[in-house]
């Protein structure tokens, strides 16, 4: 389930508000609700959002997406009445809300950074240009991806085989595959190391593995979903 949010745009500066504003954002649309102390809880959170876009209208946008409707109905709902609301320190007007569902394709593209752990004892990321191991980078996918699953359904679930069978990074306009992204947390910044993707290709999902893609898909890929990392969109081609 998916919750499109447009913006109002501000005549006097870009709305690209920092992730972790993105992130206190979304919890404090949550307060009152079922999901109010979701912030606290130690668990996976099981939502991500996409990076900040210009919809067709030309208004800043961004998508939340959970695997858990009533997630998204209670933060549709406490927002449905509201026209301002804090980005941060930043205030802005909502222009629209939509709620809206995806078919499951084949095929997927990212719509923020996927973000994996080389070292999590020492924070440190896998980075693509400089570890150059794609079959750690898809195990690790598909563990954390499994592990969320499971924990999110109650289940002891695995697939056989790669989460994917094709991959097409997107590269910088540098020519390196590694995306730096500062967020800035109690004034503190510190950078978070990912990676964009044109395409992410399972050629063949059986049925009883449908459920599971439908998953990765609302609840984000890799680490640090709910600070707006691992956004993906299933795409035609």
């Amino acid at each position: 389930m998916r919750l499109k949010i447009s913006f109002y745009p501000n005549e006097h500066k870009t709305i690209r508000p920092n992730k972790h504003a993105v992130q206190g954002f979304i919890y404090s649309m949550l307060s009152g609700t079922d999901y109010g102390e979701r912030h606290n809880e130690p668990r996976f959170k099981f939502f991500t959002f996409s990076d900040f876009f210009t919809d067709s209208s030309g208004r800043p946008t961004f998508i939340v997406s959970s695997p858990d409707m009533d997630f998204i109905d209670a933060l549709h709902s406490n927002l449905k009445d509201r026209v301002n609301v804090y980005l941060g320190t930043e205030e802005v007007i909502i222009a629209e809300l939509k709620k809206f569902r995806l078919p499951l394709r084949r095929r997927f593209q990212t719509g923020s950074p996927v973000v994996i752990y080389k070292n999590s004892r020492e924070n440190e990321y896998f980075k693509l240009h400089a570890h150059r191991d794609l079959t750690f980078f898809l195990r690790r996918l598909k563990e954390n991806a499994e592990k969320k699953y499971n924990a999110f359904y109650g289940e002891d679930f695995h697939t056989d085989g790669p989460i994917f069978d094709r991959m097409v990074p997107k590269f910088r306009k540098n020519g390196k595959l590694d995306v730096y992204v500062k967020v800035v947390k109690w004034g503190r910044a510190f950078p978070v190391i990912g990676s964009n993707w044109e395409l992410l290709e399972k050629e063949r999902i059986k049925p009883e593995e449908r459920r599971f893609y439908r998953f990765i898909m609302e609840a984000g890929l890799g680490e640090k979903n709910s600070l707006g990392f691992g956004f993906l969109n299933p795409v035609r081609r």
